[in-house]
């Protein structure tokens, strides 16, 4: 399994991450405002902004902090800009991290991406220093009760996806960049409403680790990023050993 699957098996296991409402809502709030930026700000020509929104009421964001982020976005409050950029990187190991960032201030928030990795033996690398390994795509998920796979994969060979995994709760469905609303809209057509739809680096191969302390150091580096304010998304190219996960699903101090 690649290492962006491992990971939210890996956060299960260490416990689901706690983070606050307010730094929640703010980071959501973040991503309206950049789909609002690129697409516009009406949800019925945007799909990505339909899938921000999407993604901010399953985590009961309050309609008004919505309406607030889309009328920031058009520019009818006035205020911050807000630039989406892309920082690049090395975990221990030399696991490679992609990370996506939504900042107003950038000289900050690259301040703060350096300390991260610092602090957690990693490193902050040039622009194209690990992106070649990744490969963007589109990322759909799908309940697993919501249909068996037969189903699904028939939608699916009609829209245009390029393959259907699964995980313990979920079909994961890889779809083209450019064709990831279109499938997910493809899925709702069906009566098949997905949990999410979302752009992101998948890796083309993944490093294997099998050392629980380079284990205990990536997760915790992954953990401090995406617990960063600015920080939208990381994107990684590590996959646990097996044996390892073994060991964390029987001793809760594992990979810990």
């Amino acid at each position: 399994m690649a290492g962006h699957n491992k990971w939210s098996k890996i956060k299960r296991l260490k416990g689901a991450l706690d983070v606050k409402r307010g730094k929640l809502f703010s980071r959501l709030s973040k991503e309206i405002f950049v789909a609002v930026k690129l697409g516009g700000g009406d949800p019925s020509t945007n799909p990505r902004l339909r899938a921000a929104i999407q993604v901010a009421r399953a985590q009961s964001m309050p309609n008004d902090n919505i309406d607030r982020a889309i009328k920031k976005g058009t520019g009818e409050t006035g205020g911050q800009t807000v630039e989406e950029i892309l920082y690049e990187g090395y975990a221990p190991g030399g696991i490679a991290l992609i990370v996506e960032v939504a900042t107003d201030n950038k000289n900050r928030t690259a301040a703060d991406l350096r300390l991260i990795f610092t602090k957690n033996d990693g490193q902050l690398a040039n622009t194209g220093s690990v992106s070649y390994l990744f490969q963007r795509k589109g990322r759909i998920t799908l309940p697993l009760e919501a249909a068996g796979e037969d189903r699904v994969l028939a939608v699916l060979l009609e829209a245009g996806a390029d393959e259907l995994e699964r995980d313990e709760e979920h079909h994961l469905i890889t779809t083209p960049p450019d064709q990831l609303y279109a499938v997910a809209g493809a899925l709702k057509a069906a009566g098949l409403e997905p949990d999410s739809e979302k752009l992101i680096f998948l890796p083309q191969n993944a490093l294997l680790i099998s050392e629980e302390a380079t284990a205990e150091k990536v997760v915790n580096l992954c953990e401090a990023l995406e617990d960063c304010d600015d920080v939208l998304a990381v994107h990684s190219n590590f996959q646990i050993s097996e044996d390892l996960l073994a060991c964390g699903q029987d001793n809760s101090t594992a990979i810990l």
